[in-house]
Protein backbone atom coordinates (compact mmCIF):
# COMPACT_ATOMS: atom_id res chain seq x y z
CA UNK A 1 0.00 0.00 0.00
CA UNK A 2 1.37 3.26 -0.98
CA UNK A 3 -0.44 5.78 1.62
CA UNK A 4 -2.03 4.43 4.00
CA UNK A 5 -4.12 6.93 7.24
CA UNK A 6 -4.74 4.84 10.27
CA UNK A 7 -7.16 6.02 13.26
CA UNK A 8 -6.68 9.84 11.27
CA UNK A 9 -7.93 12.57 13.62
CA UNK A 10 -7.93 16.16 13.07
CA UNK A 11 -9.59 18.59 15.81
CA UNK A 12 -10.94 22.24 15.54
CA UNK A 13 -11.83 24.06 18.69
CA UNK A 14 -12.51 20.36 20.18
CA UNK A 15 -14.38 19.56 17.02
CA UNK A 16 -13.12 16.34 15.23
CA UNK A 17 -13.30 17.28 11.60
CA UNK A 18 -11.33 13.78 10.77
CA UNK A 19 -12.62 11.24 12.62
CA UNK A 20 -10.26 7.85 13.89
CA UNK A 21 -10.07 7.70 9.13
CA UNK A 22 -8.87 4.75 8.17
CA UNK A 23 -7.65 4.25 3.98
CA UNK A 24 -5.46 2.80 1.90
CA UNK A 25 -4.34 4.17 -1.16
CA UNK A 26 -2.25 1.11 -3.50
CA UNK A 27 0.23 2.06 -6.07
CA UNK A 28 -1.51 3.03 -9.70
CA UNK A 29 -5.20 3.49 -7.84
CA UNK A 30 -7.04 6.22 -8.45
CA UNK A 31 -9.18 7.36 -5.45
CA UNK A 32 -11.55 10.08 -5.13
CA UNK A 33 -12.89 11.18 -1.86
CA UNK A 34 -16.48 12.45 -2.42
CA UNK A 35 -18.52 14.64 0.46
CA UNK A 36 -20.12 17.61 1.18
CA UNK A 37 -18.72 20.89 2.66
CA UNK A 38 -17.78 20.20 6.26
CA UNK A 39 -17.03 16.69 5.40
CA UNK A 40 -13.92 16.52 6.36
CA UNK A 41 -12.31 15.97 2.79
CA UNK A 42 -10.01 18.31 2.17
CA UNK A 43 -8.36 18.26 5.54
CA UNK A 44 -8.00 14.71 4.86
CA UNK A 45 -5.91 16.21 1.88
CA UNK A 46 -4.01 18.57 3.81
CA UNK A 47 -3.27 15.91 6.33
CA UNK A 48 -1.36 13.41 3.61
CA UNK A 49 0.47 16.10 2.47
CA UNK A 50 2.20 17.62 5.69
CA UNK A 51 -0.41 21.10 5.84
CA UNK A 52 -2.39 20.04 8.59
CA UNK A 53 -0.90 17.68 11.10
CA UNK A 54 -2.80 14.85 13.00
CA UNK A 55 -3.87 14.91 16.20
CA UNK A 56 -3.79 11.60 16.69
CA UNK A 57 -3.02 8.68 14.28
CA UNK A 58 -0.66 8.07 11.42
CA UNK A 59 0.18 8.86 7.70
CA UNK A 60 2.26 6.25 6.77
CA UNK A 61 3.99 6.51 2.91
CA UNK A 62 5.61 3.77 1.64
CA UNK A 63 4.97 1.76 4.94
CA UNK A 64 7.36 5.17 6.90
CA UNK A 65 5.20 7.39 9.50
CA UNK A 66 5.37 11.01 8.39
CA UNK A 67 5.17 12.28 11.33
CA UNK A 68 7.69 15.01 11.47
CA UNK A 69 8.15 15.04 8.03
CA UNK A 70 7.67 18.53 6.30
CA UNK A 71 5.56 18.54 3.14
CA UNK A 72 8.26 19.83 0.83
CA UNK A 73 10.17 16.61 1.94
CA UNK A 74 7.00 13.94 1.36
CA UNK A 75 7.48 13.49 -2.70
CA UNK A 76 3.92 14.12 -2.81
CA UNK A 77 2.12 16.40 -5.60
CA UNK A 78 -0.52 18.73 -4.67
CA UNK A 79 -2.92 20.61 -7.14
CA UNK A 80 -5.16 23.17 -6.10
CA UNK A 81 -8.58 24.26 -7.67
CA UNK A 82 -7.29 27.72 -8.13
CA UNK A 83 -4.34 26.75 -9.91
CA UNK A 84 -1.80 29.05 -7.83
CA UNK A 85 0.36 29.52 -10.58
CA UNK A 86 3.05 32.70 -10.49
CA UNK A 87 1.73 35.45 -12.20
CA UNK A 88 5.44 36.63 -12.88
CA UNK A 89 6.93 33.88 -14.59
CA UNK A 90 5.76 31.86 -18.06
CA UNK A 91 4.22 28.85 -18.67
CA UNK A 92 7.75 27.07 -18.65
CA UNK A 93 8.97 29.00 -15.31
CA UNK A 94 5.67 27.66 -13.93
CA UNK A 95 6.18 23.74 -14.98
CA UNK A 96 10.04 23.92 -13.86
CA UNK A 97 9.38 25.20 -10.54
CA UNK A 98 9.44 21.82 -8.84
CA UNK A 99 12.37 20.90 -10.51
CA UNK A 100 14.26 23.58 -9.81
CA UNK A 101 13.83 23.48 -6.21
CA UNK A 102 15.20 19.57 -6.40
CA UNK A 103 18.23 21.04 -7.98
CA UNK A 104 17.91 19.36 -11.96
CA UNK A 105 20.33 20.98 -14.48
CA UNK A 106 18.88 23.06 -16.43
CA UNK A 107 18.69 21.14 -19.52
CA UNK A 108 17.01 18.66 -17.75
CA UNK A 109 14.56 20.83 -16.66
CA UNK A 110 14.10 22.37 -20.58
CA UNK A 111 13.89 18.93 -21.62
CA UNK A 112 11.07 17.69 -18.90
CA UNK A 113 9.14 20.65 -19.45
CA UNK A 114 8.41 20.41 -23.19
CA UNK A 115 7.91 16.88 -22.24
CA UNK A 116 5.06 17.65 -20.06
CA UNK A 117 3.36 20.17 -21.75
CA UNK A 118 3.27 17.96 -24.92
CA UNK A 119 1.75 15.64 -22.58
CA UNK A 120 -1.12 17.74 -20.94
CA UNK A 121 -2.09 19.35 -24.99
CA UNK A 122 0.14 22.60 -24.67
CA UNK A 123 3.02 22.04 -27.02
CA UNK A 124 5.24 25.08 -27.24
CA UNK A 125 3.60 27.08 -24.65
CA UNK A 126 6.55 27.46 -22.55
CA UNK A 127 7.07 31.34 -23.29
CA UNK A 128 3.50 32.21 -22.82
CA UNK A 129 2.29 34.46 -19.77
CA UNK A 130 -0.01 32.73 -17.33
CA UNK A 131 -2.66 35.27 -17.66
CA UNK A 132 -2.83 35.33 -21.26
CA UNK A 133 -3.97 31.19 -20.75
CA UNK A 134 -7.85 30.25 -20.59
CA UNK A 135 -8.75 28.27 -16.98
CA UNK A 136 -8.39 25.42 -19.00
CA UNK A 137 -5.03 26.14 -20.15
CA UNK A 138 -4.23 26.68 -16.74
CA UNK A 139 -5.18 23.85 -15.04
CA UNK A 140 -3.30 21.76 -17.75
CA UNK A 141 0.19 24.00 -16.53
CA UNK A 142 -0.46 23.23 -12.97
CA UNK A 143 -1.34 19.57 -13.66
CA UNK A 144 2.51 19.68 -15.37
CA UNK A 145 3.91 21.22 -12.33
CA UNK A 146 2.23 18.92 -10.46
CA UNK A 147 3.99 16.38 -12.19
CA UNK A 148 7.19 17.32 -13.13
CA UNK A 149 9.05 15.92 -10.05
CA UNK A 150 7.53 12.96 -11.03
CA UNK A 151 5.53 12.56 -7.43
CA UNK A 152 4.98 9.07 -5.89
CA UNK A 153 1.49 10.93 -4.83
CA UNK A 154 -0.45 13.12 -6.75
CA UNK A 155 -3.29 14.93 -4.91
CA UNK A 156 -5.54 16.93 -6.13
CA UNK A 157 -8.50 18.81 -4.45
CA UNK A 158 -11.24 20.11 -6.38
CA UNK A 159 -8.74 20.43 -9.93
CA UNK A 160 -11.67 21.32 -12.04
CA UNK A 161 -14.09 23.36 -9.78
CA UNK A 162 -13.49 26.71 -11.48
CA UNK A 163 -14.67 25.42 -14.63
CA UNK A 164 -17.55 25.35 -16.97
CA UNK A 165 -19.23 22.18 -17.58
CA UNK A 166 -18.47 21.32 -20.70
CA UNK A 167 -15.10 21.73 -20.09
CA UNK A 168 -14.40 19.99 -17.41
CA UNK A 169 -16.68 16.86 -18.65
CA UNK A 170 -13.91 16.87 -21.37
CA UNK A 171 -10.78 17.35 -19.35
CA UNK A 172 -12.11 14.93 -16.19
CA UNK A 173 -11.93 11.98 -19.53
CA UNK A 174 -8.30 13.49 -20.86
CA UNK A 175 -7.03 13.20 -16.77
CA UNK A 176 -8.16 9.46 -16.16
CA UNK A 177 -6.73 8.41 -19.88
CA UNK A 178 -3.28 10.33 -18.67
CA UNK A 179 -2.91 9.04 -15.23
CA UNK A 180 -3.61 5.60 -16.13
CA UNK A 181 -1.25 6.27 -18.91
CA UNK A 182 1.53 7.25 -17.01
CA UNK A 183 0.75 4.50 -13.80
CA UNK A 184 0.15 7.76 -11.56
CA UNK A 185 -1.16 7.34 -7.79
CA UNK A 186 -4.27 10.13 -7.50
CA UNK A 187 -5.90 11.19 -4.49
CA UNK A 188 -8.06 13.56 -5.32
CA UNK A 189 -11.54 15.40 -3.40
CA UNK A 190 -14.11 16.59 -5.22
CA UNK A 191 -18.00 17.26 -3.68
CA UNK A 192 -18.88 16.68 -8.21
CA UNK A 193 -19.95 13.05 -8.20
CA UNK A 194 -20.01 13.09 -12.06
CA UNK A 195 -16.33 14.33 -11.81
CA UNK A 196 -15.31 11.43 -9.12
CA UNK A 197 -17.25 8.61 -10.92
CA UNK A 198 -15.38 9.56 -14.30
CA UNK A 199 -11.98 9.68 -12.92
CA UNK A 200 -11.43 7.41 -9.93
CA UNK A 201 -10.90 3.41 -10.16
CA UNK A 202 -12.58 3.87 -6.44
CA UNK A 203 -15.11 6.05 -4.75
CA UNK A 204 -14.58 7.30 -0.63
CA UNK A 205 -18.07 9.26 -0.11
CA UNK A 206 -17.42 11.11 3.77
CA UNK A 207 -19.94 12.19 6.01
CA UNK A 208 -19.20 14.47 9.54
CA UNK A 209 -15.72 13.12 9.40
CA UNK A 210 -15.82 9.78 8.70
CA UNK A 211 -15.93 7.16 6.06
CA UNK A 212 -19.70 6.74 5.37
CA UNK A 213 -18.93 4.45 2.21
CA UNK A 214 -15.52 2.74 0.17
CA UNK A 215 -16.07 0.95 -2.78
CA UNK A 216 -15.67 1.13 -7.06
CA UNK A 217 -17.91 3.62 -8.51
CA UNK A 218 -19.98 1.04 -10.03
CA UNK A 219 -20.57 -0.39 -6.39
CA UNK A 220 -21.39 2.42 -4.77
CA UNK A 221 -23.85 3.54 -7.33
CA UNK A 222 -26.09 0.54 -7.54
CA UNK A 223 -25.30 -0.38 -3.86
CA UNK A 224 -25.57 2.57 -1.07
CA UNK A 225 -24.31 1.84 2.13
CA UNK A 226 -27.56 4.53 3.69
CA UNK A 227 -29.70 6.92 3.07
CA UNK A 228 -27.24 9.71 3.56
CA UNK A 229 -25.04 8.18 0.47
CA UNK A 230 -28.38 7.50 -1.24
CA UNK A 231 -29.11 11.23 -1.16
CA UNK A 232 -25.77 12.73 -1.61
CA UNK A 233 -25.95 10.65 -4.71
CA UNK A 234 -28.73 12.58 -6.28
CA UNK A 235 -31.20 9.90 -5.70
CA UNK A 236 -34.47 11.59 -3.87
CA UNK A 237 -36.59 8.44 -3.71
CA UNK A 238 -35.34 7.07 -0.40
CA UNK A 239 -38.34 5.99 2.26
CA UNK A 240 -38.67 4.06 5.81
CA UNK A 241 -40.17 0.64 4.58
CA UNK A 242 -40.58 -2.75 6.32
CA UNK A 243 -39.84 -5.16 4.34
CA UNK A 244 -40.82 -9.24 4.41
CA UNK A 245 -40.13 -12.28 1.68
CA UNK A 246 -40.21 -10.18 -1.45
CA UNK A 247 -41.90 -7.47 -0.79
CA UNK A 248 -41.53 -4.14 1.14
CA UNK A 249 -44.41 -1.54 2.97
CA UNK A 250 -43.71 1.74 2.07
CA UNK A 251 -45.69 5.03 2.20
CA UNK A 252 -46.45 4.03 -1.78
CA UNK A 253 -48.09 1.28 -1.25
CA UNK A 254 -46.67 -2.74 -1.33
CA UNK A 255 -43.32 -2.63 -3.54
CA UNK A 256 -41.43 -6.05 -4.53
CA UNK A 257 -37.66 -6.51 -3.30
CA UNK A 258 -34.94 -8.30 -5.05
CA UNK A 259 -34.71 -11.48 -3.76
CA UNK A 260 -32.10 -12.08 -0.37
CA UNK A 261 -32.76 -8.48 0.47
CA UNK A 262 -32.35 -7.98 4.15
CA UNK A 263 -35.62 -7.99 6.43
CA UNK A 264 -37.50 -6.20 8.80
CA UNK A 265 -37.53 -2.42 9.18
CA UNK A 266 -35.02 -1.19 6.98
CA UNK A 267 -34.62 1.91 4.20
CA UNK A 268 -35.69 1.71 1.15
CA UNK A 269 -34.26 3.24 -2.34
CA UNK A 270 -35.83 3.14 -5.59
CA UNK A 271 -33.78 4.40 -8.35
CA UNK A 272 -35.78 6.79 -10.97
CA UNK A 273 -35.75 4.50 -13.80
CA UNK A 274 -37.39 1.43 -11.80
CA UNK A 275 -40.43 4.31 -11.31
CA UNK A 276 -42.41 3.21 -14.83
CA UNK A 277 -44.96 5.42 -16.28
CA UNK A 278 -48.11 3.41 -17.07
CA UNK A 279 -51.45 4.58 -18.14
CA UNK A 280 -53.90 6.36 -15.36
CA UNK A 281 -55.67 3.97 -13.46
CA UNK A 282 -53.40 1.62 -13.20
CA UNK A 283 -50.98 1.14 -10.56
CA UNK A 284 -50.25 4.05 -8.08
CA UNK A 285 -52.21 7.09 -9.29
CA UNK A 286 -49.62 10.32 -9.35
CA UNK A 287 -49.73 14.04 -10.89
CA UNK A 288 -46.88 14.98 -12.49
CA UNK A 289 -45.67 17.80 -11.12
CA UNK A 290 -42.61 19.19 -13.55
CA UNK A 291 -40.36 17.84 -15.80
CA UNK A 292 -36.80 18.75 -16.32
CA UNK A 293 -34.64 17.44 -19.48
CA UNK A 294 -31.47 15.71 -18.28
CA UNK A 295 -29.81 15.26 -21.10
CA UNK A 296 -29.98 11.79 -21.40
CA UNK A 297 -33.19 11.38 -19.90
CA UNK A 298 -36.42 13.69 -18.33
CA UNK A 299 -36.80 13.62 -14.39
CA UNK A 300 -40.17 13.51 -13.94
CA UNK A 301 -41.40 14.98 -10.54
CA UNK A 302 -44.57 13.11 -9.92
CA UNK A 303 -46.91 13.65 -6.81
CA UNK A 304 -48.91 10.66 -5.34
CA UNK A 305 -52.31 11.47 -2.89
CA UNK A 306 -51.14 11.70 0.49
CA UNK A 307 -47.47 10.45 -0.13
CA UNK A 308 -43.99 11.68 -0.37
CA UNK A 309 -43.29 12.60 -3.87
CA UNK A 310 -42.00 10.20 -6.53
CA UNK A 311 -39.17 10.98 -9.41
CA UNK A 312 -39.18 8.91 -12.27
CA UNK A 313 -36.70 9.04 -15.40
CA UNK A 314 -38.15 8.37 -18.86
CA UNK A 315 -37.14 9.40 -22.50
CA UNK A 316 -37.84 12.66 -23.80
CA UNK A 317 -40.53 11.40 -26.03
CA UNK A 318 -42.25 9.05 -23.38
CA UNK A 319 -42.65 12.05 -20.77
CA UNK A 320 -45.85 13.36 -19.95
CA UNK A 321 -46.75 17.30 -19.67
CA UNK A 322 -46.96 18.68 -16.15
CA UNK A 323 -50.48 18.45 -14.71
CA UNK A 324 -51.46 15.09 -16.27
CA UNK A 325 -52.38 12.20 -14.24
CA UNK A 326 -50.32 8.85 -14.42
CA UNK A 327 -50.26 5.19 -13.22
CA UNK A 328 -46.51 4.14 -11.66
CA UNK A 329 -45.15 0.93 -11.18
CA UNK A 330 -42.40 -0.52 -9.57
CA UNK A 331 -39.22 -2.24 -10.88
CA UNK A 332 -37.72 -4.81 -8.28
CA UNK A 333 -34.47 -4.47 -10.16
CA UNK A 334 -33.78 -0.78 -9.71
CA UNK A 335 -35.35 -1.13 -5.99
CA UNK A 336 -32.48 -1.40 -3.15
CA UNK A 337 -32.82 -2.41 0.53
CA UNK A 338 -30.18 0.04 2.05
CA UNK A 339 -28.09 -1.18 4.91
Amino acid sequence: MLLALQDATVRFGGRAVLDGVGLGVAEHEIVCVLGPSGSGKSTLLRAVAGLQPLDSGRVLLDGRDQAGTPAHKRGVGLMFQDHQLFPQRDVAGNVAFGLRMHGAPKERQRERVAQLLELVGLPGAGRRAVASLSGGEQQRVALARALAPRPRLLMLDEPLGQLDRSLRERLVVELRELFTRLGTTVLAVTHDQGEAFALADRVVVMRDGRIAQSGSPLDVWQRPADAFVARFLGFENVTSATVGGRAADTPWGRLPVPEGAPQGSRTLLVRPAGVRLVEAGAGLRCTVVARTFKGTHVAVQLQPEGTPRLEAACALRDAPEAGGVVGVEFDPAEIVVLG
